[in-house]
């Protein structure tokens, strides 16, 4: 096979399946407050060409509407779906013995 040169590795194309943890990209209530960001969810429903993807907390529309049954709709290749990402560990506070 011949060897092409690259800068970066092409990435692998990652399907979803029903019952995956996702994160989207979209508006959302945290702590009472209406904020955009990325959002753990779980996909409900796929097709050819759409993924759903069901959520616990309040998400709205990009044109401001509350979503009331809590599930956003996205091309099934959205740059605004990705796998949840890690967090960094938070360091352990040193203990004071005294």
């Amino acid at each position: 096979m011949t060897q092409y040169p690259f800068m970066k590795a092409p990435e692998p194309e990652e399907n979803v399946d029903v019952g995956d943890l996702v994160e989207v990209y979209c508006d959302h209530e945290k702590n009472g407050t209406r904020v955009r960001g990325w959002l753990k969810g779980i996909v409900v429903q796929l097709d050819a060409k759409l993924v759903a993807v069901q959520f616990r907390t309040n998400v709205y529309l990009t044109d401001g509407w509350m979503v009331p049954d809590h599930i956003l709709w996205f091309p099934q290749k959205s740059a605004h779906i990705r796998r949840p990402q890690k967090r960094p560990a938070r360091a352990a506070l040193p203990h004071n013995n005294h």
